[in-house]
């Protein structure tokens, strides 16, 4: 999740099995499992982060200064560290880049619970559209994807679990997971799916986001971004769905009122 908080069963220690990220230098970065090459305008607001030189996260440009992305993306970083690129396929070339002059983390992210994993940087350079760049339209205020709705997620990253990261964008199309029944899936985990949350993933397993997608986008039919990548257990791991930031949710924090 650029990392997508990776929640994993084999830590003990951890009270609540809560989830936790990954760095990129573990090799345990992973992008879009089980899906495709993204082309041209398929979501040409989707921004890469790198953080000193290196593979992080995922994010979306808002306007032609602010990009949203994933709270664990932002909180332990240095903005002087961190690298935003617009308007390519590719992850290390083309398109703009713009360094970051600030953060805002919301006031209420839990890093142990990924509850309002959201942030907001501002970026050194305006970013201005184009032919392969666009500005999001954000889901509406208090919208909640319905459950079966299919939605598509996109990042940057390889395309199984453990394997080594690759430099080009893929996406995936998952449906969404009933609330009640992804918080039911986790619960045994000691994890919540809250209200400012949602899931996406086939039952079966096999498609979803993963560790390098964190802070990406999730988008319906009509390019309206509805969430941001955020954490699970695993990747394509069947009875675990990938759990989103919902927008609709956060759209007084990343107003800024």
């Amino acid at each position: 999740m650029g990392l997508k908080s990776f929640v994993t069963l084999a830590l003990p220690a951890l009270a609540l099995a809560a989830p936790t990220p990954l760095p990129q230098e573990d090799d345990m970065s992973v992008q879009i499992v089980g899906g495709v090459a993204a082309v041209a305008g398929d979501v040409p607001y989707i921004v890469a982060i790198s953080r000193s030189g290196s593979a992080h996260c995922g994010g979306s440009l808002l306007d032609s200064t602010t990009v949203l992305t994933a709270a664990h993306c932002a909180q332990p970083y240095a903005v002087s560290s961190l690298t935003i690129r617009a308007g390519s396929l590719t992850r290390t070339s083309g398109g703009v880049t713009s360094g970051v002059t600030s953060k805002r983390v919301h006031p209420s992210y839990n890093s142990n619970t990924y509850v309002n994993d959201v942030a907001i940087l501002k970026l050194s350079t305006p970013i201005a559209e184009s032919s392969t760049i666009k500005y999001a339209t954000l889901a509406t205020s208090g919208s909640d994807p319905a459950s079966g709705t299919t939605l598509t997620v996109a990042g940057w990253g390889s395309t199984r679990s453990g394997g080594s990261a690759t430099t080009e964008l893929r996406k995936v199309d998952v449906p969404v997971v009933a609330r009640a029944t992804c918080n039911s899936q986790y619960t045994p985990e000691g994890l919540s799916v809250t209200s400012d949350m949602f899931c996406a993933a086939f039952s079966n397993g096999g498609k979803d986001s993963c560790q390098g997608d964190s802070g990406g986008p999730i988008y319906d039919a009509n390019k309206v971004l509805v969430g941001t990548v955020s954490w699970g257990i695993g990747c394509a791991q069947a009875g675990y769905p990938g759990v989103y930031q919902r927008v609709g949710a956060q759209r007084s924090f990343i107003s800024g009122s």
